[in-house]
């Protein structure tokens, strides 16, 4: 396929999923205004809406990216086609949904495409499997991976084939029973034995990653760290999100959902390779930053907890005073600058050390040439700082001679 053709494919795709979003949601919306009371699911409901937006709008038009500059790569296909897939799981739930409410329509279309919407949800994890395994050339290791590749795959099959036979009613739709639904142990053993393959498949693929790492380039080196900065934010953010599920659980599945988007993001940047050489330079702000903002927070909510038992013990008075607010502010707006500059020396120590040892280096250099004038004795000092710095495999100054201006003498 020439790039053209899959530039063209690939952004129809993209257009595709969006319409198949939008049909789905207005299905929805159709559905409520008939029956508000009927306990189905929330295809329409307005943050329902975004987040599903964002799901297809980032795997979309991050595979349409990839595929249209490298089409060879089926990293950016598999995208495309995760974003068609969640298309397509929102017309049908909306589809379904509609049907319930209003009853137009044929029941077995109705009833099929509320089992399509029940486990189409599985697609995002074949996508997050098989993209360790292919990333970042959209080939395996090795010859050696190939099993890890069919577990992945047999493992897929028999979630699937577990949640589209399982009988009785419909997870999403409790009103409606499984019409594909077969009543046997055999679909249970299927599904049990598709989750282990499943689960092993995704640890051997987070192992190829590390494979590839030790054997990779530095450009591909480049790459992998890309993708391991966008699984240490989806991490991060859902531990975030944990925290947030204590007061509302809404906000906590909004902020999963949209951490688990860090994934494409960055795995389409790392393949594109643009700006691939910051990633270093980004990862050490993130890690400075995140550092401060834990201890500053953790500085905060401290003093406010310790100025409110001191007040409560002399006072007996419930209310935290502002006093305690105003003051914790202003310490921390003294510690930010210090705080940072500490965390920033530390994580260049420990993370950064030759980058952190050539600093040293070239700033010893910078003093000591403000005082030197033997010219033999500089030159010397700067093929040491460059040998240090650089560890080039060879290195030698040249001066040029000094060679006086027409008309003068020369000294």
């Amino acid at each position: 396929m020439s790039t053209r053709a899959a530039a063209w494919l690939a952004w129809s795709l993209v257009a595709l999923s969006v319409a198949l979003l939008g049909g789905g949601v207005a299905l929805a919306r159709m559905a409520g205004s008939i029956d508000v009371e009927l306990p189905y699911g929330s295809v329409g409901d307005a943050d329902s809406v975004v987040l599903e937006l964002a799901n297809v709008l980032t795997f979309s038009v991050v595979g349409a990216i990839v595929a249209s500059r490298h089409p060879r790569n089926p990293i950016g296909w598999i995208f495309c086609i995760v974003g068609l897939v969640i298309g397509l799981d929102a017309l049908a739930l909306g589809y379904a949904e509609f049907w319930l409410a209003s009853g137009w329509g044929s029941r077995s279309f109705g009833e099929t495409a509320a089992w399509f919407g029940t486990w189409a949800w599985i697609v995002q994890t074949v996508a997050l499997t098989i993209l360790l395994l292919l990333f970042p050339d959209g080939r395996l290791p090795s010859a050696r991976w190939r099993p890890a590749a069919w577990c992945a795959g047999l493992g897929i099959s028999g979630c699937v084939v577990s949640y589209a036979l399982d009988a009785g009613p419909l997870a999403d739709f409790p009103q409606v029973v499984n019409p594909y639904g077969v009543d046997s142990p055999l679909v249970r053993i299927v599904g049990i034995a598709g989750v282990l393959l499943l689960v092993g498949s995704m640890v051997a693929s987070a192992i190829s990653v590390f494979v590839r790492a030790r054997h990779a380039g530095r450009v591909e080196r480049q790459q992998i760290k890309w993708l391991a900065y966008g699984g240490a934010v989806a991490v991060g953010a859902s531990l975030v999100a944990g925290a947030i599920s204590i007061w509302s659980v809404t906000v906590s599945i909004a902020v999963t959902t949209l951490a688990l988007l860090a994934l494409p993001i960055f795995t389409g940047i790392a393949i594109v390779r643009y700006r691939l050489y910051d990633i270093d330079f980004l990862i050490n702000r993130t890690l400075v930053y995140g550092a401060l903002t834990a201890t500053l927070a953790l500085v905060y909510f401290g003093s406010v907890a310790t100025a409110q038992a001191i007040f409560r013990a002399f006072t007996g008075q419930q209310e935290q005073p502002q006093l305690a607010v105003v003051v914790s502010t202003l310490v921390i707006a003294a510690l930010f600058t210090p705080l940072r500059r500490r965390i920033q020396s530390f994580i260049d120590r420990r993370f950064y050390r030759r980058k952190y040892d050539a600093r040293k280096t070239l700033e010893a250099f910078s003093a000591k040439l403000r005082d030197e004038t033997n010219l033999d004795a500089l030159s010397g000092d700067l093929v040491g700082v460059v040998r240090e710095t650089m560890q080039p495999a060879h290195v030698s100054l040249w001066l040029r001679p000094y060679v006086a201006p027409r008309g003068t003498r020369a000294p």
